[in-house]
């Protein structure tokens, strides 16, 4: 039965109906089918499980990053030491034992955050041996930092000029605050005399090698820098006649001229004629003669005897120092060839045989009313037989 108005207006209030009056298009259209009950999703279980690695990860993340956080604080927090302090650490210390000592010197106060500070700097292998000055309430970061930059603390040596190998060798040795033990005296005249840096517990032997290293740098500058016409054949003729100089004088006034007399001697075919080349053939270097030379040591046919040999010993006599390998390379353009102490501490220097007797003659002067064993303290004087002798 067809539907009234009334039943067509209820029928367009129920779900799925349409509201009246519908077009004839509309009327002609079938009505569309209902949609079907969705059904709910399955959850994945590598879905669920990733989800849960993710949010684990995450989380562990954050927990690390507190952790450093705090970590970072605590490490570049001040530290327990109430004013400076040295300590020393050993060759062969690893992280623990170092941590052990700097707990034991109060300079830090947890060894495991020391450690943890230096596994999360990748420091292990960079910590280095030697004796460091750690400033009061020094963080565990500053200290870290203080033993990887190697800031240690700074000693020195200072080896004088004109030593011989071995009197080096004996200085060195005696050294308390270095290690190992030089048992082989380098060659004469191989080492340059100079004050040396070093840090607590360093080997002799590499002091030995830098003096090594530094002496052959610079005869290679100062021969380089040599002037034209010297009586020298090779680098090691100047550090030979530079030993020399140095053992004559040690007056930095006097260094030039004194390299000046013994070149002119040298070009003149005269001997050098030089005292302390017969002390060195009597000692060898080790230690000093302690008294004057004796006429049959000045008549002895020996290789370091300038009294009997013509030119150059056949080694250096010492350790010549900066000052006399410069003076030998640019040595005084006088005439003199002859020089005497003057009593000061000086030389008086001298071109004719005539005026250096009268030098002489006032040398003797000054010396001759000290006691014998005063004498020894005038040795150097390296024309004292040719005057005596009248001859140069």
């Amino acid at each position: 039965m067809p539907k009234t108005l009334d039943e067509e207006l209820k029928a367009g209030s129920e779900p799925g109906s349409r509201v009246f009056p519908r077009s004839p298009r509309e009327a002609i259209e079938p009505e569309p089918a209902p949609q079907p009950p969705r059904r709910k999703r399955e959850a994945n279980p590598v879905i669920e499980v990733v989800n849960a690695g993710l949010s684990l990860v995450t989380f562990l993340v954050i927990v690390l990053g507190v952790v450093l956080y705090i970590g970072k604080l605590r490490i570049e927090a001040p530290g327990p030491l109430a004013q400076t302090k040295s300590v020393i650490i050993k060759r062969g210390d690893d992280a623990g034992a170092i941590a052990e000592r700097l707990e034991n010197m109060g300079v830090i106060a947890d060894p495991l955050l020391f450690r943890a500070g230096v596994y999360f700097h990748k420091a292990e292998s960079k910590l280095k041996a030697g004796e460091y000055l750690f400033n009061a309430n020094a963080s565990v970061s500053d200290v870290i930092s203080t033993l990887v930059d190697g800031k240690a603390i700074l000693h020195s040596v200072t080896i004088p000029e004109g030593r011989t190998s071995w009197e080096i060798v004996q200085a060195l040795n005696a050294e308390p605050l270095l290690t190992g033990e030089i048992t082989q005296v380098p060659p004469e005249g191989s080492l340059l005399p100079e004050t040396y840096k070093f840090t607590r517990d360093t080997d002799r032997n590499d002091i030995v090698a830098r003096m090594t290293a530094a002496h052959d740098q610079l005869v290679k500058r100062v021969w380089d820098r040599r002037a034209d016409g010297l009586p020298l054949k090779s680098p090691e003729e100047l550090v030979t006649l530079a030993s020399i100089v140095e053992k004559e004088t040690g007056r930095a006034d006097e260094r030039n001229r004194v390299a000046g007399v013994f070149i002119n001697r040298l070009n003149k075919g005269i001997r050098l004629q030089s005292d302390p080349t017969i002390i060195y053939g009597i000692t060898h270097g080790e230690g000093k003669l302690g008294r004057g030379l004796k006429r049959s040591e000045i008549d002895a046919q020996t290789p370091y005897n300038t009294y009997q040999i013509n030119g150059l010993p056949p080694t250096p006599i010492a350790n010549p120092g900066r000052a006399s390998l410069e003076a030998v390379a640019n040595p005084s353009r006088t005439s003199d060839i002859y020089f005497v102490a003057d009593g000061t501490g000086g030389h008086v220097f001298s071109a004719t045989l005539e005026e250096h007797n009268r030098n002489v003659a006032r040398w003797r002067d000054i010396v001759t009313p000290l006691p014998a064993a005063a004498h020894a303290l005038f040795i150097g004087h390296n024309v004292r037989r040719a005057v005596q002798e009248g001859r140069a």
